[in-house]
């Protein structure tokens, strides 16, 4: 399959897309339905009933420099994240959260949605996706499949695969 920017994309991705993709490229995933959720916080409450505790949780920080680079950080729910340190680590130039409107420009989800899943979406190649390491010691990840009311999980390794399928040289870092 080619990479996402050699092919002529002009519709944002839905669930189903998503999916497809994942499966055309051999990708194991398994979703959970839920309630709408917006934080962490929300998460951790519902992961209970959810039943998909296996694996790490994460959450995903979207960023602008004041040169206005774009960035994705993606780092497991429960690691506090020092902005200082990340903005060295990245070398940026003072980062601070994306506004929602660029979020769903660039990226193509809504606040609480916000998932390196969006990687399949032609215009997220304008931002820099980041992986934090310790994220992926973990077998399997949890991430929202382009909307906030389920949660799908793929292996680590697989969520590497498919963002280099999808055009982007991924940042794998340490803070």
């Amino acid at each position: 399959m080619a990479p996402m920017n050699e092919r002529n994309q002009t519709t944002l991705a839905t669930e189903q897309t998503l999916f497809a993709r994942l499966d055309a490229l051999g990708i194991e995933h398994d979703t959970f339905r839920h309630q709408a959720l917006h934080t962490v916080e929300e998460s951790q409450a519902a992961r209970g009933e959810m039943g998909e505790s296996e694996g790490g949780h994460c959450k995903n920080l979207f960023l602008k420099d004041k040169k206005v680079v774009f960035w994705l950080f993606v780092t497991l729910e429960e690691k506090r994240v020092n902005m200082n340190v990340l903005q060295k680590t990245l070398g940026a130039a003072r980062l601070s959260f994306g506004k929602p409107e660029f979020m769903k420009e660039y990226l193509g989800v809504e606040p609480g949605s916000v998932t390196p899943f969006a990687a399949i979406n032609q215009s997220s190649l304008k931002v820099q996706f980041v992986l934090d390491e310790e994220m992926l010691t973990h077998n399997r990840l949890h991430y929202h499949p382009l909307h906030n009311a389920a949660t799908t999980r793929i292996k680590s390794q697989d969520l590497l695969y498919f963002l280099k399928d999808c055009g982007h040289d991924v940042r794998v870092i340490s803070i």
